[in-house]
Parts: C-alpha cells; sequence; structure tokens
C-alpha cells in the first residue's frame, strides 16, 4: 500500500530531520505503556490501516508476565493500532514518536481502546456546547538502573540541593522537551527524596494525554544517559513519599470560563458548580480507574496530599478535589485539580473519568456541596459526619467491586474499559494482594517505568 499525500509529505519532511525510525505507542488498562517501531518509510501503513496486535495487548498484567485472557481478550483475533499522525513529534537521535488508537481490522474504533474513549468524553462535550482543557502532573523518583536508591545526602524537600545534585538531567530534560514540544510549565525538586515533579501545560484533553505519555518518554530517555531510571509506580518506597499523577482541568461554554466569573463559591458559574459536584460525587466509583493498583492503597492515606478525603475546597491539598481559583497568579484562570490520580493509572482514562463525571454533573444540574476549608483531619467526628466527608477505600477489592458495579462509570468509559480495568487488577490483588508493602514497592518499582 502507498504512502497517502499526507504520509508522504511527513517522511519527507522527518527524513530531512534525520529520523530513521518511528515509535508509536498506546497505554493499556494497567497503565503499561506499549510501543511498536517501524522504519520511517512504514509511517503511511502505521497510520492506516495501521499494524496488527493481538486484543490481549488490553490486559497484559504489571508483573511482565501476567496476561488476563477473557471471551474478547484470548489468542483469537488481531487488531490494529494507527498511530495519530497530528501528534507526531521529534525525540532526536534519528526517533520520532506518535500516539497511537486500537481500531479493529474494519477501521472500527475499539471498544478497549483508551484513548477512543476520551476521545468519545470530548465529543460528548461538544455536544453539550463544552470544551475543556488538561493539565497533567508528573511526580517521578529517580533510582538505580536496578531500581535501587540513590545517595539523598543532601536532599531537602524542595530543595536546591536536588536541582544541583541532577542538574544535567534537569537541563537535558527541559531541552529535550523544548526540541518535541512539550510545554513544561514549573520542574522542581518535590518532597521525597530524589523525588521531582513536571507540571504540563493544558491542552485539549486527548493531546494533553498524550503530552503526558511522550513526557515520560523523553524523562526514561535522559534518566538512562545518566545511568538512572525513573520510578512511576505510586510507591516507590514503602515508608516514604508516594508519587501522584494530578490533573487539572477547566471547561469553556462558548466563549465563558466554567469556573469564574459566577455567581457561586468560587467565582464559579452554575456550570463549573455542578461540574465540581459531578466530580466529587463520583470520586469513589471512578477510585478504581484513577488510583486502582494494588500499590495505590498505601498511597491513599489522609495526611499525605494524596487527595484521600472526598471533598472539594479552595487551595486544599488535602482534598480529593482542589479548586483554584483564577486571579493574576493563575495565569490560564481557574481550574479544578483532581488529585486522587496516580502514576498506576491510565491517563486516557483517567481524564475521560473525570470530565465524564463533570459533564454529567452538568446535565444533572447537581448542587455543590459545602467547602471544607480546613485541613479535614482536623474536624471533629461532628463537622465530619455534618459535613458528610468521607475517606476514600484503602483497600483494592472494595475498590475494583465498586468499580465494577458503577454504572457510571460503565456510561462513560464503555464496559469493555471498565471490565479490562477490573481484570488487570483483580489480577494484582489475586497475585500479590498477601505481600507485605515493602515487598510490593520492590516488586514493582519499576513496573510503570519507560
Amino acid at each position: 500500500m502507498s504512502a497517502t499525500p499526507l504520509a508522504a509529505d511527513a517522511v519527507a519532511q522527518l527524513e530531512a530531520d534525520g529520523v530513521t525510525t518511528l515509535i508509536g505507542t498506546v497505554v493499556n488498562p494497567a497503565g503499561l505503556i506499549h510501543a511498536k517501531t517501524v522504519p520511517l518509510r512504514k509511517l503511511g501503513s502505521f497510520a492506516d490501516p495501521g499494524l496488527g496486535a493481538s486484543p490481549v495487548w488490553h490486559v497484559f498484567a504489571i508483573d511482565q508476565a501476567g496476561i488476563v485472557f477473557g471471551e474478547a481478550t484470548g489468542v483469537v483475533g488481531d487488531q490494529r493500532v494507527r498511530i495519530d499522525l497530528d501528534g507526531l513529534r521529534i525525540l532526536g537521535d534519528g526517533l520520532a514518536w506518535a500516539p497511537g488508537s486500537f481500531f479493529d481490522q474494519d477501521g472500527k474504533p475499539d471498544p478497549y481502546c483508551a484513548r477512543g474513549a476520551l476521545t468519545r468524553v470530548v465529543a460528548r462535550l461538544a455536544d453539550a456546547g463544552l470544551s475543556a482543557l488538561v493539565g497533567h502532573e508528573i511526580e517521578f523518583v529517580l533510582v538505580g538502573p536496578d531500581g535501587a536508591r540513590l545517595p539523598a545526602h543532601l536532599w531537602a524537600q524542595y530543595g536546591m540541593a536536588g536541582v544541583l545534585e541532577y542538574e544535567g538531567f534537569v537541563r537535558d530534560v527541559t531541552e529535550a522537551a523544548d526540541a518535541s514540544g512539550v510545554g513544561i510549565e514549573q520542574f522542581h525538586p518535590e518532597y521525597g527524596a530524589n523525588q521531582f515533579e513536571i507540571s504540563l501545560a493544558p491542552l485539549p484533553p486527548v493531546p494533553a494525554a498524550d503530552q503526558l505519555i511522550l513526557m515520560r518518554i523523553i524523562i526514561g530517555r535522559v534518566a538512562r544517559r545518566y545511568g538512572m531510571r525513573v520510578s512511576l509506580s505510586p510507591v516507590p518506597f514503602a515508608g516514604s513519599v508516594g508519587s501522584g499523577a494530578h490533573q487539572h482541568f477547566s471547561l469553556t461554554r462558548g466563549e465563558a470560563p466554567a469556573f469564574s466569573g459566577g455567581d457561586r463559591r468560587g467565582g464559579m458559574t452554575a456550570d463549573g458548580a455542578a461540574a465540581v459536584a459531578g466530580v466529587l460525587r463520583g470520586v469513589a466509583e471512578a477510585q478504581g480507574i484513577w488510583c486502582g493498583s494494588v500499590l495505590s492503597g498505601i498511597r491513599m492515606q489522609p495526611g499525605s496530599w494524596a487527595g484521600a478525603t472526598v471533598c472539594w475546597g479552595t487551595e486544599n491539598r488535602e482534598a480529593a478535589v482542589r479548586f483554584l481559583p483564577g486571579g493574576a497568579a493563575n495565569p490560564y484562570g481557574a481550574n479544578v485539580e483532581v488529585k486522587v490520580v496516580d502514576p498506576s493509572a491510565n491517563p486516557y482514562l483517567a481524564s475521560a473519568a473525570i470530565l465524564g463525571l463533570a459533564l454529567d454533573g452538568i446535565e444533572a444540574g447537581l448542587d455543590l456541596p459545602g467547602e471544607i476549608t480546613v485541613d479535614p483531619a482536623s474536624l471533629t467526628d461532628a463537622q465530619w459526619t455534618e459535613a458528610g466527608v468521607t475517606v476514600l477505600s484503602t483497600d483494592q477489592a472494595h475498590v475494583l467491586d465498586t468499580l465494577e458495579g458503577s454504572a457510571k462509570m460503565r456510561a462513560i468509559l464503555g464496559d469493555a474499559a471498565v471490565d479490562a480495568v477490573v481484570a488487570v487488577r483483580r489480577y494484582e490483588h489475586d497475585n500479590f494482594a498477601d505481600l507485605s508493602a515493602e515487598d510490593l514497592a520492590e516488586k514493582f518499582r519499576l513496573a510503570w517505568s519507560v
């Protein structure tokens, strides 16, 4: 099959830029990034009709060996991974990258495809007259090639020593991101030893998730040059700080932002308040999507800034849903952060769940519950009861049962996506839930790394 004119033009330009090899990636329900590579001349066929992939790609587990076979995810059948040429970026050293989506052999979108699920939610928003932007955060820990701790004698929370210890890594990541068209908003040492955080510029939901995957690839490549690896585990080391993958989102109806310029709490409009209420109402049902791994419950503890408390609050980092008001200090305008998401999540499904819940809230005209303006831990039992505040479960089996039975999540993501997430996470629970926190952290420290 000859390349389409668009693909032919892309090949010519990439050849001029020194590219010889193209990488296409997809993300499965366990949060694993899978890839295929082709010589640049095969770019056109990678875009259409795509490259073959077994349905079991959707149910590979995090232990590097497990496959959760199902009726539609077994040894029979074939799908196509198609790259999106609009998302193609140059990585350097002769490599280019593009995000991929799953289709069947007749060209129909695959119901298990996470990128497809997010695309459908974005279309629902558009049908309702709404558009969204999403900004991702990446928290990660630098470790040795085998996952071992690196020295941290000078490390201090958010300290300058962390920048100087890894200044080459920080510089090279920044330069590589800029060369690949990734918008870094900030890049700094975090609370945990050898932990960093990168905040990415907001984009429409699908390109935003694509950008996150590209950024993970970039930091993984740069870390290797320095003899290190990047742990994207929710709990890289038991007993120390966990890593989140918080997502910020904003909504606009026409030219009017939903989270500012209104007469509701914090300046929210009726749409904005209902959107926050929708996300808040669905937190427990979406928990299995946002942080459902066998390690996630260890991180999901009050007092750890993981959003373990089901409430909302303005600039409240202990709340599951944090509202950031607009103003001079917030150049992108008012937005909402969902703190529950961790790096084990499939980011496409996580965004789809957030935006789908927000839209449900708007369509139902939900009322926003009262705001929690203090650390929830400071509330008395009576105040907790009066405010209706709860804490998210740390029991993976309970979290998965809730997700499996959620009509809301099934309506937003589709049965196939929900069933696949439940399947791979149940595999984790059935095989590894009896391990200690220390053993879990050790075993899966590099499970989500690239």
